[in-house]
Formats: structure tokens, C-alpha cells, sequence
């Protein structure tokens, strides 16, 4: 089952991010898009690996996953970033709604979502105090400093993917990293139509007419 989203996707899915614009993800010059797909499915053991194994057999790779409770009793919401082509996206999608479990899945370009994602740095003390271009760009990206003591120094930020790559960057040169870790990205969309919604009243529609019969 396809939608409008998918195809609005393919109008905006160039790969070449415009001049001046800021993107939401992580910039990689190979030609591909990064593409945020949204699925709900039953809560049930195994999904999970039936949606991983799509991206497999087409030897895609995830970049982000999350999975939550959705806002809809019993279903789960998995957000999944990768970069591939428009074609490739519209056949993994079609593959991953063939699953009995899966509800609805979606593919959306950066322009069609809203994304977040929050992430932690352990960095070294000493540094800290001693580098103060260090501070400037924690400051500079909007992070706190959530904990420090005599050894490590823990950063906390929440934001846009690009900037908090941007920021792993940045530590990671300064030679102050110690760990990092990130949530995986979550969306939602801009879309005023709640699809899942009307795709659920319509589901249910469906079963009344066959217990009537």
C-alpha cells in the first residue's frame, strides 16, 4: 500500500542538499539519500527480526533504530534510518507491509519529518579544564555538562543528528573522547493527516462487515 508521502518523498529525494540549507542529517557525499521509515506493527517477539532481515537480504545498512511504544494500545513504532535510492526504499517498504505482524510502514525524505535525537559523551576532565575550545563548542552546540569529576566529564545534548555528529567530531579531534552513545533517531511527520488513524477505522470497519456476514 503506497501514499502520497511516498511519492511527495520522490519529488524532494535528491540527494544533493541545496545551498544554504542546514540538513537534519549527516552529510555523505556517495549519491545516496537518507531516507526515515516509520512502522507499526503488533507487540510481539520476532518483528523486529522480520524488519531487520528486509534491509539485510538488500544488504542495506541501518544507521539508526528505535523502537517504542507507539501512541496506539498493543502496536509498536519502529523509526529506521538508512540512505539509499527512492526505488530501493519503495520495494523495502512494500516487503516489510507483506509481514503479517506489520500495521503500516512509510518512507519519508528529511523534509516530510521532524527528527530528534539525544546522545552522551564521556570526555576527560583534564582536557576539559585545560582546552577551552572544548567548552566553546559544547556551549556552541547547545549541550550541558550533566556530570563532572576528577577523571571524566559527562555531555549530554539533544537535537538535530547532523549536529550531534558534528559535535563527536569536534571531541573526537580534540582527543578528549572517552565514550559515546546516541538514542537513535526518533520522528515524526509533518503530514496533517494521521494515515495510521484512518488506516486503523478502516481495519476495523473491515471486521465488523465480516462478523456481520
Amino acid at each position: 500500500m503506497m501514499n502520497d508521502n511516498i511519492f511527495a518523498s520522490e519529488m524532494s529525494g535528491s540527494s544533493n542538499v541545496p545551498e544554504n540549507k542546514i540538513s537534519k542529517f549527516p552529510v555523505v557525499n556517495d549519491g545516496k539519500t537518507w531516507y526515515t521509515l516509520i512502522i507499526f506493527s503488533e507487540n510481539l517477539a520476532g518483528v523486529l527480526n522480520q524488519i531487520t532481515n528486509v534491509f539485510t537480504r538488500r544488504q542495506l545498512n541501518i544507521e539508526s533504530l528505535n523502537v517504542s511504544p507507539s501512541g496506539f494500545k498493543g502496536l509498536h513504532r519502529y523509526t529506521v534510518t538508512c540512505r539509499s535510492d527512492f526505488e530501493t526504499m519503495k520495494k523495502v517498504v512494500k516487503q516489510i507491509e507483506k509481514k503479517i505482524d506489520v500495521v503500516l510502514a512509510r518512507f519519508y525524505t528529511e523534509d516530510h519529518v521532524y527528527v530528534m535525537e539525544q546522545a552522551l559523551y564521556k570526555i576527560e576532565t583534564s582536557k576539559l579544564i585545560a582546552d577551552h575550545d572544548i567548552s566553546k563548542a559544547i556551549r556552541k552546540h547547545e549541550a550541558k555538562i550533566v556530570e563532572v569529576n576528577a577523571t571524566y566529564s559527562i555531555v549530554s545534548i539533544e537535537g538535530l543528528p547532523s549536529d550531534i555528529v558534528e559535535l563527536r567530531h569536534i571531541l573526537r579531534d580534540h582527543g578528549c573522547m572517552l565514550q559515546f552513545v546516541s538514542s537513535g533517531i526518533v520522528a515524526v511527520t509533518k503530514s496533517s493527516h494521521e494515515e495510521l488513524n484512518s488506516f486503523l477505522k478502516v481495519r476495523k470497519l473491515q471486521k465488523e462487515a465480516i462478523t456481520e456476514d
